[in-house]
């Protein structure tokens, strides 16, 4: 039996996955490794921390499953997405350390930008907002500050890549600089209507294009790994970020289908079919993936704060000694008895879109308890989700059968109860969540053969429980009123101190 190894490179950690052919986990490793953070609103990892991690737990789950490389059919690999590497063509080293998604010291060249009108343009092109989340402004950045940076592009002796990039290159002893189509689109610089680099964008951004790495379809040959990273030749054949990987691996492969990842944050993706869809309500519009000739869209809303709020409850209240008792907490009430929990923390993502929103709680009365309190922190998530929602179908115009959901608040039955109720669609997760991995993994195997075909993945996909919404429309009109109006004081509030 052969199995295909899926390369999981996070934030915080990086971990190998074994999959078998009826898409089950046979092992898994994982180590996570230093965050750096050398000024207020930076963020960076070291990249030799990346590949160093990544291929230790390569080797581990190989060691742990009693398998040898030969074993191994496949590499599939998913990443973080927007984190930006430059590295030395000659010599593999990187110029300095990676500067992670996020980094917000680009702000200001974003801004200079937004003020010299090209924020339509860049939108027009790429699907996306001007923001410092993307990759191309921290190019941009690094060409600018790292010394010599600028003059190895110019000799072309400079290497940009995303997670992946990087990766695949130290894979192959530096025999392919390649990258997929669902991370280029994640830089500002890459056009996804064309299909490859910009040239505008190129010349506003500041990037020369010798730096880039080639555009390959996310299922297909990004080479083979050099024998002295696994003691023997493995292929490489599938390559997606994260949040566009476990759409796929949710099979979410039809127009109209939805996913949301409840993680430290939330990432909910809509499958737009093979036309990408212009959001008029701050959505990303990104490749979801590309199989042979055909591109496939989505668009996606990132909420800031997902399961990082019952971090707070935790660590910052003291309300809950361990993540899963919330659950438990919040199950003692029928509802929040009218308290609402905004947890914007950080600002407001996607479709609101305020950085000056902070959190806020709203509605106490002395009748309020802990569990009320955790109760709102969950309705505080599923709001947000159902905004999104309601987002997407507005952009798309199509009706969402059901969302389906993974990450690790999914595993939290009141709140996809709570989330259910609010949507009135069917929420259903899968009786595999790892699904980031998965995705990979399945684009990987379907390169090389190793499973026949997509409706043989189809087949693969299993229910593990299904929650039905049971409040009225009436019912849920009167939370969501109650929910926006909450939103709306959160907006504005951390206030410049020139105004």
């Amino acid at each position: 039996m052969q199995y295909i190894l899926a390369l999981d490179q996070g934030t915080t950690s990086s971990r190998a996955i074994l999959f078998s052919g009826a898409g089950h986990i046979h092992a898994v490793a994982q180590r996570e490794f230093e965050q750096h953070f050398p000024q207020s609103g930076w963020v960076e990892h070291d990249p030799r921390d990346i590949w160093s991690s990544q291929i230790a737990v390569a080797g581990e789950v190989i060691a742990k499953a009693r398998l040898s490389t030969r074993d191994i059919a496949a590499i599939g690999i998913t990443n973080q997405r927007e984190t930006t590497v430059a590295w030395d063509r000659r010599t593999g080293e990187p110029i300095g350390n990676a500067i992670v998604w996020q980094d917000r010291r680009t702000a200001p060249f974003c801004d200079r930008l937004r003020a010299e009108g090209a924020a339509d343009m860049i939108r027009e092109k790429t699907g996306l907002l001007l923001d410092p989340y993307f990759s191309g402004t921290k190019l941009r950045w690094m060409l600018d500050h790292i010394d010599g940076a600028r003059e190895l592009a110019e000799a072309g002796h400079l290497a940009f890549g995303t997670v992946d990039t990087w990766l695949v290159w130290n894979l192959t002893a530096g025999a392919v600089h390649a990258t997929d189509p669902s991370n280029a689109s994640r830089t500002l610089l890459f056009n996804i209507h064309t299909g490859d680099w910009d040239d505008e964008l190129l010349e506003l951004i500041g990037v020369p294009r010798s730096v880039l790495p080639e555009v390959r379809a996310s299922s297909g040959d990004f080479g083979q790994t050099s024998g002295d990273n696994l003691g023997a030749p493995v292929p490489i054949r599938g390559i997606a970020g994260d949040q566009q990987a476990a759409l796929f691996g949710q099979m979410a492969l039809d127009r109209g289908m939805v996913k949301t990842t409840y993680g430290t944050g939330c990432f909910m993706l809509m499958n737009t079919g093979t036309q990408p869809v212009v959001s008029s309500h701050k959505l990303l519009t990104t490749v979801a993936w590309k199989i042979g000739d055909e591109t496939t869209y989505a668009l996606e809303g990132s909420i800031f704060v997902g399961g990082a709020v019952v971090q707070w409850l935790r660590d910052g209240l003291g309300i809950i000694k361990s993540a899963p008792e919330i659950e438990r907490l919040a199950s003692k009430v029928e509802d929040s008895g009218g308290v609402v929990f905004v947890p914007a923390f950080v600002g407001l993502g996607a479709p609101d879109w305020d950085p000056a929103a902070r959190g806020i709680i709203a509605g106490l009365t002395r009748g309020a308890t802990a569990s009320h309190l955790a109760r709102a922190a969950l309705e505080g998530l599923a709001f947000q989700v159902a905004d999104v929602l309601d987002a997407m179908h507005a952009d798309a115009g199509i009706d969402v059968p059901q969302m389906r959901v993974d990450g690790g608040a999914s595993a939290n039955n009141l709140l996809m109860q709570i989330q259910a109720d609010l949507l009135g669609l069917p929420v259903v997760r899968p009786e595999t969540i790892e699904t980031t991995a998965l995705g990979a993994a399945y684009l990987a195997g379907l390169a090389i053969g190793f499973w026949k075909d997509i409706d043989t993945l189809r087949l693969q996909w299993q229910e593990d429980r299904r929650f039905d919404g049971g409040l009225s429309e009436k019912a849920i009109k009167a939370v969501r009123s109650r929910w926006r109006n909450a939103v709306e004081r959160a907006k504005g509030w951390e206030v410049s101190d020139e105004s």
